[in-house]
């Protein structure tokens, strides 16, 4: 008799559409509750190096809320190649400029830093404003605390 463990493939993934709304909650709760579903970890069916998790629509990402003095003190960096070529931006003025990018990159760093992790980005769809163009997925409101 041959023994041995399951291991869950991405065809055994069926992949459901979540609607979350983001009006008044923490940046970073919200951030690691998305990249636990993005990553699959609420299936059964949970595997580290598959893709097993659901797809995410955000709305409202404009008003998110950060604790604390963090619209000025939280700093966001990138880095042109160049020397010198150092930027950065305050999450207040990321906030006027793309509110999107303070969830993105918050999700981004819960996620794999490898080719599944890069997949994975792909599943979040996030929109300042309440309205988003994926009605035809038939997304579910996932009603989080």
């Amino acid at each position: 008799m041959k023994k041995y463990t399951y291991s869950a493939t991405k065809e055994d993934n069926q992949g459901k559409w979540w609607v979350i709304d983001a009006e008044g909650m923490i940046l970073g709760r919200l951030a690691s509750l998305v990249a636990s579903r993005i990553r699959g970890k609420h299936n059964p069916l949970y595997t580290p190096h598959s893709d097993m998790g659901d797809s995410i629509v955000v709305v409202n990402a404009d008003k998110v809320a950060l604790t604390g003095k963090k619209w000025g003190q939280k700093t966001y960096y990138r880095h042109s190649g160049y020397t010198g070529g150092i930027k950065s931006i305050t999450a207040e003025k990321l906030r006027e400029k793309r509110p999107e990018d303070l969830l993105r990159f918050a999700v981004r760093g819960m996620l794999p830093k490898n080719s599944l992790g890069r997949k994975l980005r792909k599943k979040l769809h996030v929109y300042a404003g309440p309205a988003h163009p994926h009605a035809a997925q038939q997304p579910e409101e996932l009603k989080l605390q």
